[in-house]
């Protein structure tokens, strides 16, 4: 695989990981958490955000050690890499929490 293909799958996956736990009420969009339950708690959001988060880094490795050697990186590189995957969850947080719901009767 290419260089630049392996960079773009890692990026449009990566924004679709990060939108993932704001878009639907199921864990990882397959396990329902509770039967009757109609929104997910923030902190359930938060944490299958953080391992989603982790499945994206490993991706990232993986990939980079199909194109060559894997190099070796600090505590900086995962933080900048966390703050980015959570600037990368923005618009799904936005359209789950800032957006106002109309309903759909008329008054």
């Amino acid at each position: 695989m290419h260089s630049s293909v392996s960079v773009w799958l890692l990026v449009g996956f990566a924004v679709f990981a990060a939108n993932l736990p704001f878009l639907n009420e199921r864990c990882f969009a397959i396990v329902a958490l509770q039967r009757f339950s109609f929104s997910k708690p923030v902190f359930v959001r938060l944490l299958e955000l953080l391992a989603l988060y982790f499945v994206v880094l490993g991706l990232g490795f993986f990939l980079e050690a199909q194109l060559g050697n894997r190099f070796p990186q600090g505590w900086e590189f995962y933080a900048t890499t966390l703050c980015l995957f959570l600037v990368l969850s923005f618009p799904g947080f936005v359209l789950r929490y800032l957006v106002k719901r109309r309903s759909l009767r008329h008054e």
